[in-house]
């Protein structure tokens, strides 16, 4: 598979992290003109209502900041996602939020857990670690980019704010991880120059003739340059009946 192959933009790169981000800020609005609350609607762990947070918790939030502080990355990495792994997006998205949200049911605290930051998570944490795994160039350079804009969110994982669903963010991290360890991602065939491939002969490279075992530049005198250059002449005849 070629890189050109690989790598097209489609519709899809656009249209879903945009539906996503108009679905979490319309449920938002919702709540706020109608004076509704959904957080009972988010993971509450280890109870069976809890379970149904698994699928709608990551379409909840509990303010604007919240809100705005999940919609950018969301949109960012998921355009990420569908772009440079697209044959694995609806796995990752998908049941990136199924496991993750049972993940964190089986581990949180006895409270509410809502926000896509774990569906984030998992994200990040896969593009991230599958660049890594990869070792192609472009995918390698992918996850310096995430480690750049987000590396600071790995301090999340952790319990440092007691308002923060670290349980949420470790699950998603966790399975970003994993997914990335074990989806089969095809990657475009890295071209390799003639000097990079195992049965390379030096001897016969017209380029590395021009230098000596020291690297040195072998300077070649005229002689040596026309030495072998077979000259030959041609001569036609046409008879000319112009005098006839």
């Amino acid at each position: 598979m070629t890189e050109s192959k690989h790598f097209q933009f489609s519709n899809a790169v656009v249209i879903i992290p945009m539906v996503l981000a108009l679905l979490i800020w319309t449920i938002y609005l919702i709540e706020i003109r109608f004076g509704l609350n959904f957080n009972n609607y988010g993971i509450l762990p280890r109870t069976l209502k809890g379970l149904r947070g698994v699928i709608f918790s990551p379409f909840i939030h509990g303010s604007a900041k919240h809100l705005f502080n999940n919609t950018v990355p969301l949109a960012v990495l998921s355009a990420a996602l569908l772009y440079f792994y697209r044959k694995n997006a609806f796995t990752v998205i998908v049941f990136g939020v199924m496991v993750s949200g049972i993940l964190t049911w089986l581990i949180g605290r006895e409270s509410y857990h809502i926000g896509a930051s774990g569906l984030i998570y998992v994200l990040a944490s896969f593009i991230f670690f599958k660049g890594i795994f990869s070792k192609y160039y472009r995918m390698v350079a992918l996850s310096l980019v995430v480690v750049f804009i987000y590396g600071s969110m790995l301090w999340y994982i952790f319990p440092v704010k007691d308002e923060i669903s670290w349980e949420g963010h470790l699950s998603g991290f966790l399975v970003g991880l994993i997914f990335a360890y074990f989806l089969k991602t095809p990657m475009p065939e890295i071209k390799l120059y003639d000097w990079q491939r195992e049965d390379f002969n030096e001897e016969e490279d017209e380029f590395l003739q021009h230098f000596d075992e020291n690297g040195n530049f072998i300077e070649k005198k005229p002689e040596q340059e026309i030495e072998g250059l077979e000259i030959k002449i041609n001569y036609e005849y046409k008879e000319d009946k112009s005098f006839d």
